[in-house]
């Protein structure tokens, strides 16, 4: 399998990580085995046919994030997102070995498919009316929720409302949702919020006292506290609904039917239980049976 990293993510990254203070894994798992491929037949001139015809894809994936898409020791992401592409890639006649998969923090994500460097994007990415503005999204295929996570010894911590004061300093990711919805609960965003590329970052800051909590998604901080084993807690409750979608290139409607098509065949047939089970499903055993698509 190819990897890749763009120049333009590294360099993205770059800029994150000049802003501020903000893996084979025990929650990954290694993924269910490779889906069954497909023999379809598709219109000539859309994007099915041209991915099926070429025999394979470029997807954009996280590289951090356990359960969903982290980098393992043997060069190769794995998680949910990466099986959703799988499943999504063997629709169109390519098989798991010829995916290419290619590093896709969260602000660079867009970048990424108006630049036309990634077919698609499955990287925790919540659907919001900013982001519909510069592309589509297929799904959503999960719903997770925003939560803050802390050491396992600090109880002074029991939910945003605890950043109210001014005190206390949060760790997220550069151009994510959790970064823009705890900015609210912030006394002043400038000191307390640390920004970072990549939420190893703000793990290692937290780890290190230079943060009081990291807050994403719920399911990606019970991946950390699962590959970091009596370090780290989480705070108080889930307070946002995060759908995550899969990114296409603007306009694209029929190739967003396409994968609007295959998330409802999969959510039937067992392969997206299977998939939650084999990767996200090893620290959170809530299966998630799939959310409505939305067909906008």
């Amino acid at each position: 399998m190819r990897i890749s990293r763009m120049a333009a993510v590294a360099a993205s990254a770059a800029l994150a990580v000049s802003m501020a203070a903000c893996g084979d894994s025990g929650g990954d798992g290694s993924g269910s085995e490779n889906p069954d491929v497909a023999t379809p037949s598709f219109e000539a001139g859309t994007t099915m046919a041209e991915l099926s015809e070429a025999g394979t894809m470029t997807v954009g994936t996280k590289f951090d994030q356990p359960g969903f898409g982290k980098l393992g020791l043997d060069g190769e992401p794995a998680g949910f997102d990466v099986e959703i592409a799988k499943l999504i890639a063997a629709e169109l006649g390519i098989a798991a070995d010829d995916i290419e998969y290619v590093e896709a923090p969260s602000a660079v994500r867009e970048e990424l498919l108006e630049q036309d460097r990634v077919d698609i994007v499955v990287a925790t990415y919540t659907i919001n009316p900013a982001r519909k503005e510069r592309i589509d999204f297929a799904g959503p295929y999960y719903v997770a929720g925003q939560h803050i996570m802390v050491r396992a010894d600090d109880d002074s911590i029991t939910g945003p409302e605890s950043f109210e004061a001014g005190d206390k300093k949060i760790c997220s990711v550069q151009g994510s949702t959790p970064a823009e919805n705890i900015q609210e609960y912030l006394a002043d965003a400038g000191e307390q919020l640390v920004l970072f590329d990549i939420y190893e970052k703000c793990v290692d800051a937290l780890r290190g006292g230079q943060v009081d909590a990291v807050t994403t998604d719920n399911v990606i901080l019970l991946g950390f506290i699962a590959d970091n084993e009596g370090e780290f807690k989480l705070a108080g409750e889930q307070f946002t609904e995060e759908p995550y979608g899969i990114g296409v290139k603007k306009g694209d409607d029929a190739f967003r039917d396409f994968i609007n098509d295959t998330l409802e065949k999969i959510y039937e047939d067992g392969s997206y239980a299977a998939a939650w089970e084999s990767t996200a499903g090893e620290f959170d055993d809530n299966t998630p049976t799939g959310p409505a698509v939305d067909r906008y």
